[in-house]
């Protein structure tokens, strides 16, 4: 039986004041059946580790990690870092590191295994542009994302998520249907099952990402083969991210 999660990503947004707000929010959570996790910029980590309850569930996360240990790599964040800080999980491969930063699906497959080897369990982004949707390409390009990562082997897999975030439904608005969304998930699934058999697949936890918000959380949530969602605008908000969670628990 899969684990739901919500996992928030505040991408470069917030500040000490919203950690404290989120803090406060989430310091009395009691949703054990979901795991909660909040990933914000590098430097409120340890603000939000510490400002949460030594006791909570709640789980906090980075958004990127290097491919490297440790070294003369100016600017980069080691998973062993992040694991110091408190992290249990990390974003790796978002469309936006993809995007603005030409990060590959060779380099990604690098970083995954950089986070396993700190104890941190990646959350892996895979998604298609609204072109490669429109040319009918969102097999193919979600196919080599997701191939890259599970060549890694199972026992890789086993310890990951995959978050399916459409790069056209992220900060837009626009929301891919429950229909969509399921049959994107559907598919991940039975790659992961062609590649590493049914019980690699069926354990393994898909979140949807791309403007999922309290009003629509539930109808997605709901998909058979959606087991919860990767949280962009609505994490900012903690009441919102606090719906969210419910909406998964249902």
């Amino acid at each position: 039986m899969r684990k739901p999660m919500v996992a928030g990503n505040w991408k470069m947004n917030g500040s000490l004041a919203l950690v404290a707000q989120v803090g406060e929010a989430l310091s009395d959570l009691d949703a054990p059946d979901v795991d909660v996790i909040v990933c914000p910029p590098f430097p409120y980590v340890g603000p939000l580790r510490r400002t949460l309850p030594d006791t909570s569930p709640v789980g906090v996360g980075g958004q990127d990690v290097s491919a490297q240990d440790s070294g003369a790599f100016t600017g980069e964040v080691a998973g062993s870092m992040l694991a110091e800080m408190g992290c249990s999980h990390v974003v790796v491969g978002h469309s936006e590191r993809r995007a603005l930063h030409g990060e590959t699906d060779a380099l990604i497959a690098e970083k995954v295994q950089a986070a396993l080897r700190a104890g941190l369990t990646p959350i892996v982004c895979v998604g298609e542009t609204l072109e490669e949707r429109d040319a009918d390409r969102t097999e193919a390009v979600l196919g080599a994302q997701v191939d890259a990562i599970l060549a890694l082997g199972a026992f890789v897999v086993e310890k990951l998520v995959i978050a399916y975030e459409p790069v056209w439904a992220i900060g837009t608005g626009r929301t891919a249907a429950p229909e969509q969304a399921q049959a994107v998930h559907q598919f991940i699934r039975a790659r992961v099952a062609a590649a590493l058999g049914d019980d690699v697949a069926q354990n393994l936890v898909l979140l949807y990402g791309g403007s999922v918000k309290p009003a629509n959380a539930a109808e997605l949530f709901a998909c058979e083969d959606v087991d919860g969602g990767l949280i962009g605008g609505a994490a900012l908000d903690p009441a919102a991210f606090l719906d969210i969670v419910a909406a998964a628990r249902t």
